[in-house]
């Protein structure tokens, strides 16, 4: 997860990346059934690589057995061992002779767990205030301090995926109260996907997301793009229709979707009436009439006080689009998007010089259209769209193996400032496809089963203003990364980033233009050695270091981190001490941390201070296994922490998470 994640960012929704990723693991690709397009959106293997087993799946037929990968030409035994638990051979095909509530009924792919995390130290939002002139005292925030999960899934590959989701976050409110929708739990998701009856490739109804082409109006809520794997993860794929099960409270349909397969088409149609958490702002039109609009729609999913609970569900959101596509297996593929939206209310931001161009209005739509082509060993891949504001999107590129040494990959794109696609996740330096051009050349290099060279260069133009740069601007960005392993126990790697982009600086109150635009330059380094004592014990070590050039100021970061990892048969535990010193915030550095299952993190620090954390896991028989986490943050530079109600009045931040599967065999 951690060689695929993108660089580390604060926009990028690292969860639901990590849960549809999870999800490939979750369901391994039959290897005598898999495409092109399916081998590819796995991300771990090159063009030449997917070629070479195509090849050799039509020249000798389906794979007997996953020893027979060793004689896959450019097949090394370091990528076998990456794909393995991927990939299968086993047809996983259900007793269709069985009727699908029995089928359900008996799935041995079926588990249910709970999450438990807590801060401990408590912050100013649960501390009681007098707030009233009777005297009476009460607390910001509604709920308790406690963070409750609890999910259901049961599932089967190629015949039906079924779940629920429950979540409440800290400081919400556990109540069972219609009238603000909030039946306990904060959150609630659902799914039930049914897959392949008869040309029906896939019926989901529930919660559900899509993607298609190079996700400029189905971006399924996750993107990979610029990393220390260069190559393969800056194309999407055509995945489809595929179930929501993350507890991020935006960003998916609800409703229907359906795909219909016929031969080499598909044909989907999805239907979508989903709540929005937001903002409204009274106005009058032009005959003094008051008019209710959408000042902001929210995506923290947090309801923690009165203000945040009159933002939920403020909102109705209503979805219709679909999908046309043709495929030839392995070369090629051609499709078409649409998507309309629409609110129940008018959608008016207040009006900013960067957000001139952002969508206004009550609907809104965007349609593309998109191809992927793969010829010997290359990997061709594009999508231009419009919005309803005439805004145009375009992204282009390929990926290639030039040699068994040499992968290169290669994206330019173009966005307008006016191209409004609100389920858009393609390709980009910003958050969203708005108000971007840039060419990007990524490369690997390979010379033997030792050494390896990733490295990429980003170059892009914003010709309209941004948050934060009250001018068109233009910037570049390039990573390298030298790993060596000269065995399969032992991984060394340094790892070098810069950024430089425009930013406005500061109003120092002197007479002046208004803002005052300059670059700053960020560099990233880090230097990581990973070995492996023996099969149970397992050490990382790693120094992090950051520089920022901003205004003629230069500012430092540095942190440095030790991982131990030790397992037998019904147990492992993780231990990881750090400690970092930074300048400000901007020299922050982004550590990945190990979680329990389903949980992620990767963590910012600024200011001086250390890290711990220990990570339990414990397996009470085939059906039962716990996970707990303790983890801590101390500084030495401060007594009080974060900001706000989420202010917390010492130099310490303590947190825990509990979690325990079971697993329903029958």
């Amino acid at each position: 997860m951690e060689r695929l994640f993108p660089v580390q960012d604060e926009d990028i929704d690292y969860e639901s990346i990590y849960e549809v990723l999870f999800q490939l693991y979750s369901n391994p690709i039959n290897l005598n059934k898999a495409s092109a397009e399916t081998l590819q959106a796995s991300y771990l293997l090159s063009p030449n690589q997917i070629t070479s087993i195509l090849s050799y799946r039509e020249k000798f037929g389906p794979f007997l057995s996953l020893y027979e990968l060793q004689a896959v030409p450019h097949l090394d035994l370091k990528t076998i061992s990456q794909i393995l638990p991927f990939i299968t051979l086993d047809e996983t095909e259900s007793n269709f002779s069985k009727n699908l509530f029995r089928r359900i009924f008996e799935e041995e792919q079926a588990y249910l767990l709970f999450r438990h995390r807590r801060v401990w130290e408590p912050r100013r939002g649960f501390i009681e205030v007098d707030s009233s002139s009777t005297g009476k005292s009460s607390k910001p925030y509604l709920g308790d301090p406690n963070d409750l999960y609890l999910r259901f899934r049961i599932q089967h590959p190629r015949d039906f995926s079924l779940g629920l989701t429950l979540d409440k976050d800290y400081g919400e409110q556990f109540t069972w109260d219609p009238q603000t929708k909030r039946y306990g739990f904060n959150f609630l998701s659902f799914h039930f996907t049914k897959y392949f009856t008869r040309n029906w490739k896939a019926l989901s109804i529930g919660d559900f997301q899509v993607q298609f082409g190079q996700g400029l109006v189905f971006g399924a809520g996750y993107s990979l793009g610029k990393g220390s794997e260069t190559v393969p993860t800056v194309r999407k794929s055509s995945i489809g229709i595929l179930p929501y099960t993350a507890a991020m409270e935006h960003g998916f349909f609800r409703g229907v979707g359906a795909t219909y397969q016929k031969g080499s088409w598909e044909t989907s149609i999805i239907t979508s009436i989903a709540p929005r958490d937001g903002r409204s702002l009274v106005i009058l039109d032009d005959f003094g009439n008051e008019i209710e609009t959408i000042s902001s729609l929210g995506q923290s999913g947090l309801h923690r006080t009165m203000s945040e609970l009159s933002t939920k569900s403020r909102f109705q959101e209503v979805n219709l689009g679909g999908n046309i596509q043709f495929s030839n297996q392995n070369k090629f593929q051609i499709g078409s998007n649409f998507l309309v939206t629409r609110f129940n209310q008018p959608w008016i931001k207040s009006l900013s010089a960067y957000n001139r161009f952002d969508f206004s209005g009550k609907s809104n739509w965007a349609g593309s259209l998109y191809f992927n082509y793969n010829w010997r060993n290359f990997f061709l891949f594009g999508e231009s769209g419009v919005s309803k504001s005439g805004g145009r999107g375009a992204v282009m590129g390929f990926i290639s193996s030039l040699s068994k040494e040499f992968d290169i990959s290669f994206v330019w794109r173009n966005y307008d400032r006016d191209f409004h696609s609100f389920y858009a996740n393609s390709f980009s330096e910003g958050s969203r496809p708005i108000n971007e051009r840039g060419a990007y050349i990524g490369i690997q290099l390979k010379p033997n089963t030792t050494w390896k060279l990733n490295a990429y260069y980003d170059f892009f133009k914003f010709p309209w203003l941004r948050y934060r740069v009250y001018s068109p601007s233009n910037g570049f960005e390039w990573l390298a990364r030298f790993s060596y392993f000269p065995s399969k126990k032992l991984l060394a790697f340094i790892q070098i980033r810069t950024e430089e982009k425009d930013r406005n600086v500061n109003d120092s109150g002197a007479p002046s233009l208004p803002y005052v635009v300059l670059p700053i330059k960020k560099s990233n380094g880090m230097i990581s050695l990973e070995y492996h004592l023996s099969d149970n014990l397992f050490l990382k070590s790693r120094i992090l270091a950051s520089r920022v050039d901003f205004n003629s100021e230069i500012t430092h970061g540095f942190m440095i981190l030790q991982d131990i990892q030790y397992g037998l048969d019904r147990w492992k535990i993780t231990v990881r001490g750090a400690l970092f010193d930074t300048d400000n915030y901007d020299t922050r550095l982004y550590a990945f941390e190990n979680n329990v299952l389903w949980t992620f993190s990767i963590p910012a620090f600024s200011g001086q201070g250390m890290r711990y954390y220990v990570v339990g896991q414990y397996k009470f028989n085939p059906q039962l296994t716990a996970y707990i986490r303790f983890a801590r943050t101390s500084y030495t530079d401060r007594e009080q922490i974060s900001s706000g109600l989420q202010t917390i009045n010492s130099s310490h931040q303590t947190e825990s998470t509990f979690l325990i599967r079971y697993m329903i065999h029958r």
